[in-house]
């Protein structure tokens, strides 16, 4: 049997003769930040939403990871415009589900992990914890993919070595040891600016079809009915909607200290920076499809599932050799953007659901060795060209872990011990319930076809 107390000591022990922290520690983890960036009232309208403004930009971010850039370039090159209606529908999903998990944090000032540990018995928490993890792994696994494969696109290097290199980030969690919140938010702000500059440069370039657009933009389910497009419409919602990102949302709004009071002024501060944050990862997600679409479907590729494929057809197609390093460059951005976000999250059900808190360095090796693991065996078997299916595959197991994230969301923001007077709207509840509905059908579906064909 492990004695886990001399597992720790030693552990502990490692940690100062390496220099390494042995305790929990701001930015990444969440007992360190709550209440950290102190909102002083008399500010402006302007300089207030400024002070609130940030963690919809962090779930935002995730939204644009390599796992969405592969369901969209598939069902862009696969079915041209005709799944955009997809994305616009699962961005407003995410969008109430998001608003759901601010309110809770807010309101009650337990992040979504917290308040099912008070509210659940301890074996449905232990299910949830493992839920919420398996979905933070498979995030993980294609933010390894896709960083890896733009290590390769950008230097040169075999994608077996990307993967390998991946591995470094912890420097970046180690550098910013102790550092503020707002730096963690500027940092991905800059990373969004990237992502989101490169694409509109590559739009310009390849000239999209506006009407094409438009007619892609109206919902007709019966598009779902050709091979493999649910299959992708299910990937770009388990991509978009992202159930891990519900506890992380719950927890950052937490960073926000406003005046005594002030507490229906600060709902409405963060459900602004929410649709803001938000509305931009649907014009990022709907680029790189329409991308795909105007790039490689219009062109006669309608098999493009590649990453890397999709890289190297672009110069040629929109007959300009900046647009694949763009293409890189953008990927490689992405692929960061879990250094940050995964760590926190990782904290956040660690701390929420167990109780257990660990150094930041800690939680993003467990989480990326579980990540590379994986990604390697996907890689050695399938070969480098089996990035693209990965990645999608990784966004599906995402959309099966949706629903044991939505339902206590939802439960526990219409628990009025809870949240008082602040718990959900009727109409938002129902919508949320919809949403539910629809994924679990969807799901379902997906089960259905994968066991009987």
């Amino acid at each position: 049997m492990f004695d886990t107390t001399r597992i720790l000591q030693a552990s502990r022990a490692a940690a100062r003769r390496l220099n390494l922290p042995d305790t929990a520690t701001a930015p990444f983890c969440p007992s360190e930040t709550q209440g950290s960036v102190v909102v002083a009232p008399g500010l402006s309208r302007l300089k207030r939403f400024a002070a609130f403004a940030g963690p919809g930009l962090l779930v935002a971010v995730g939204y644009m990871d390599p796992g969405n850039w592969a369901t969209d370039i598939a069902a862009g090159s696969s079915f041209g415009y005709g799944l955009l209606f997809v994305i616009v529908l699962s961005c407003v999903a995410a969008t109430v589900l998001q608003l759901l998990a601010a309110r809770l944090g807010m309101v009650s000032g337990l992040d979504l992990a917290q308040a099912c540990r008070a509210h659940y018995p301890p074996k449905v928490n232990i299910a949830l914890w493992l839920m919420a993890e398996i979905a933070i792994i498979a995030t993980d696994v294609a933010e390894v993919l896709g960083a890896a494969l733009a290590i390769k696109l950008l230097f040169g290097l075999p994608l077996i070595w990307g993967i390998v290199l991946t591995a470094l980030d912890l420097v970046l969690v180690l550098g910013l040891k102790g550092q503020g919140f707002r730096q963690i938010e500027a940092i991905i702000l800059g990373l969004v600016a990237t992502i989101a500059g490169c694409f509109l440069i590559e739009l310009f370039l390849a000239r999209p079809d506006a009407g094409g657009i438009a007619a892609g933009l109206v919902p007709d389910v019966r598009r779902l009915a050709a091979p493999g497009a649910l299959y992708l419409a299910i990937g770009i919602v388990g991509a978009t909607v992202m159930p891990h990102n519900l506890y992380l949302h719950s927890s950052i709004v937490q960073t926000r200290k406003p005046e005594a009071g002030a507490l229906p002024d600060a709902i409405r501060m963060t459900t602004i920076d929410t649709l803001l944050s938000l509305t931009l990862a649907a014009a990022v997600n709907a680029a790189i499809l329409i991308l795909a679409a105007a790039a490689f479907h219009a062109n006669g590729h309608t098999a493009v599932a590649d990453i890397e494929d999709a890289k190297t057809l672009l110069s040629p197609l929109t007959g300009a050799a900046a647009a694949g390093l763009l293409f890189a460059i953008a990927l490689f951005a992405s692929g960061q953007s879990s250094t940050f976000t995964g760590t926190i999250t990782g904290q956040v059900i660690l701390e929420g659901f167990m109780r257990i808190k660990i150094p930041c360095w800690q939680r993003r090796v467990i989480t990326r060795v579980l990540a590379i693991i994986p990604a390697l065996i996907g890689i050695l078997i399938l070969g480098e060209h089996g990035v693209g299916p990965l990645l999608v595959l990784t966004q599906v197991v995402l959309s099966l872990q949706l629903p044991f994230a939505i339902w206590p969301l939802i439960r526990l923001t219409r628990n009025r011990q809870l949240m008082g007077a602040y718990t959900t709207p009727t109409g938002l509840a129902v919508a949320a319930w919809i949403i539910f509905a629809a994924i679990v059908a969807a799901n379902l579906w997906l089960l259905a076809h994968m066991v009987f064909g």
